[in-house]
């Protein structure tokens, strides 16, 4: 009932400033500076206390709605980007290279600076008119190294055994802990990986620098260079201080304003308020997969080291389920955009989340865009979209099975501890540390990741409208690149959320700026409601579906 006044209220303040703004001069160049790692969707913070002393991040999606505004204000000539070690997937370099792209096709003149370019850096600044380096600064070195650590030979010294149970060698994420080197086929998968990623590095440079494949290898292959051999070499067009680049832009007697982004913001014309009505609801699927509830690392690691189950992000098929039924039962929510950035984890997890999905899928348009990685369970919980994005640098695939455990009773012995057990059952210690599974229980664990991989496949096959053999050919746990993923019909388009969320308005016949909505997972369970009727009743019942956590991200994009 208050939704309409409210809008009348919110268009009378966007009317009476968009007059203010008329008047007032507009920032004619931009400055910002991006470092770090930015989340795809908005964080929710993990308690009150942690996002006074640690604020989130501004998330790439909210980024997004920011560049779109200055891309729409024609007052604004020059948007200058500080880059500075970024340390982000070349996936989500993807999602800020299109922004790049979007200013550019509005007109804008985009000027990347930086005192030294690394790989992540000078893939973003290609994107750009114009690429600037410090006098002195450095250019590279520029390649991909990847680096596959093995344990086995370590464990057998401390007297711990890997016991492990693959569907395809090409399931290679046990290797680490049952192998001292690779396997022939974990080779050729991250060969052609490597040799993916490095071809649409050296294709968006050679674009970028108007430079042949050819040459972009030699120079590539030379670095790290100098300021004056980047110069020479056509990588960057000046060598400048940051302090240098008004005059650049404008000239000595009269050089360009730069404007910090926070502050342009806050003159820059706004869009109006968006009319109360139906909405595209926005979750995400992020971290390892876990049976159980979603669960955010209450600290960041101190480190620029990955510590694996420690300080991960832990997505819980309880928590989805709860918001998947929220989105199910919520009328005002005309489709459903899930955004899946996870390497995988629990079988019977990711089978929860996919049934849940699935139901809104029967009922409303549901589309799924990858992050940096959807693989495994990533992939597994994506099959219910109807259509699937990808960056071109997106890892998917794996779709395959394994399981296993640590068998650490040598160690036990070099520790000098003794263990005495009273069972009953010949079960009882089948997933006991203590020894290796025997060949009749490392059967039944093949039985299970065999019935777990054909499910995956039927679901997969399903999905995909692909015979299962056909789906078998480019599983068994091979991991692809989004074109590659293209190419092999598992995924459908390259693109991002704002692809998604445009096709989604487009698929329900909303406006072009129908809102979107925000779903974060409640601690209130919803149970599973066949029955229409019961489900609107819940829904008038639920406080939680009205405010809550679930938010819209407008007044999150433009404050």
């Amino acid at each position: 009932m208050l939704a309409y006044p409210i809008y009348v209220f919110r268009y009378v303040v966007w009317l009476f400033s968009k007059l203010l703004r008329r008047f007032g001069k507009g920032p004619e160049a931009l400055i910002l500076t991006l470092s770090g790692d930015y989340p795809q969707i908005p964080v929710t913070p993990v308690n009150f206390i942690l996002s006074y002393f640690r604020p989130p991040k501004i998330s790439l999606l909210q980024m997004g709605e920011q560049f779109r505004r200055v891309a729409a204000d024609p007052r604004v000539q020059t948007v200058v980007l500080h880059l500075r070690s970024l340390e982000m997937p070349l996936a989500k370099l993807d999602v800020l290279r299109a922004y790049i792209q979007e200013l550019r096709d509005a007109g804008k003149h985009v000027v990347t600076w930086s005192y030294r370019y690394g790989l992540g850096e000078y893939y973003l600044a290609c994107a750009a008119d114009e690429v600037i380096l410090l006098p002195g600064g450095e250019i590279g070195p520029l390649g991909i190294a990847r680096e596959y650590l093995f344990l086995a030979e370590a464990f057998e010294r401390i007297g711990v055994q890997a016991d492990f149970v693959q569907i395809s060698p090409y399931k290679a994420t046990p290797d680490m802990f049952t192998r001292r080197e690779m396997s022939e086929q974990a080779r050729e998968m991250s060969e052609w990986l490597a040799e993916a990623a490095w071809k649409e590095i050296i294709q968006a440079i050679g674009a970028g620098r108007n430079l042949e494949e050819e040459q972009v290898r030699t120079f590539l292959d030379q670095t790290p260079c100098t300021d004056l051999q980047a110069q020479e070499w056509g990588l960057v067009d000046a060598l400048l201080s940051e302090d240098d680049i008004p005059n650049h832009l404008g000239s000595a007697e009269k050089p360009v304003t730069l404007t910090s982004w926070s502050t342009a913001l806050g003159r820059l014309q706004r869009k109006p308020p968006r009319k109360p009505g139906k909405y595209v609801a926005l979750m995400g699927i992020e971290g390892l997969i876990v049976d159980g509830s979603s669960q955010q690392p209450p600290i960041e690691p101190p480190l620029p080291i990955p510590l694996p189950f420690v300080l991960d992000e832990r997505a819980g098929d309880l928590s989805v389920a709860q918001v998947a039924r929220r989105v199910l039962m919520d009328k005002h929510a005309a489709a459903l955009v899930v955004y899946v950035d996870s390497s995988g984890g629990s079988a019977t997890a990711s089978e929860s989340m996919a049934a849940a999905l699935a139901k809104i899928a029967a009922k409303k348009p549901l589309l799924v865009v990858m992050g940096s990685v959807a693989a495994s369970g990533g992939y597994y919980v994506s099959t219910p979209g109807q259509q699937i994005f990808v960056q071109p640098n997106t890892i998917t695939g794996s779709i395959g099975v394994f399981a296993g455990k640590f068998a650490a009773g040598g160690l036990l012995e070099k520790l000098f501890l003794q263990r005495e057990l009273i069972t009953r059952g010949e079960a009882a210690l089948f997933y006991d540390p203590g020894q290796a599974w025997s060949e009749t229980e490392r059967a039944k664990v093949w039985n299970y990741i065999q019935r777990s991989y054909d499910l995956f496949l039927e679901r997969v096959a399903a999905c995909r409208e692909m015979e299962t053999t056909a789906v078998d050919a480019i599983g068994g746990g091979r991991v692809w690149t989004g074109r590659q993923a293209i190419e092999n019909g598992l995924v459908d388009e390259i693109g991002g959320l704002d692809q998604a969320l445009e096709q989604a308005r487009q698929l329900t016949n909303l406006r072009s700026d129908a809102a979107v909505r925000l779903y974060f997972p409640e601690k209130e369970a919803v149970p599973p409601i066949a029955d229409p009727a019961a489900a609107i009743r819940y829904v008038l019942e639920s406080i939680k579906l009205v405010g809550g956590r679930a938010m819209f991200l407008l007044p999150w994009v433009e404050r």
